[in-house]
């Protein structure tokens, strides 16, 4: 069994989720404020601890036309980075339409949240569950 810590990262914050391949059900975890890349690295490191992760899975927010442009470009850099300072697997994901996902199902709530990143970052893992991982 695998645990998963998904990871959607943005300029500002950075959403957290998790799951198993056993259960193949992702759920939202947190919502990290962006700071340094240190206090950054050390938070998903913790985050990883607490819930028994294996690897992470990163959304890359490819274009809709599939290609990768800046924002596809500063993620990678910025996990280039993150993988000296964790010592975990790292595998990719195609994060299109993630947030857009997210913020339909929040806007079916009747209480609004200021942000979806968590929620963003549990599709993206969710999709991956639902399509590359064999039951």
């Amino acid at each position: 069994m695998t645990i998963w810590l998904a990871l959607d990262i943005g300029d500002a914050r950075i959403g957290l989720a998790t799951g198993s391949n056993e259960s193949r059900l992702a759920r939202p975890l947190a919502i990290l404020r962006r700071r340094s890349k240190r206090e950054d690295f050390e938070a998903i490191a913790r985050f990883a601890a607490q819930v028994g992760a294996d690897a992470l899975l990163v959304g890359l927010p490819y274009n809709m036309d599939g290609s990768e442009g800046p924002q596809a470009r500063r993620v990678r850099n910025y996990v280039r980075k993150l993988q000296r300072a964790i010592d975990l697997p790292i595998t990719f994901w195609d994060e299109r339409l993630s947030s857009f996902e997210a913020d339909q199902l929040l806007s079916q709530k009747k209480r609004r949240r200021k942000h979806n990143d968590d929620i963003a970052a549990a599709f993206i893992l969710q999709s991956y569950f639902d399509n590359a991982v064999k039951g």
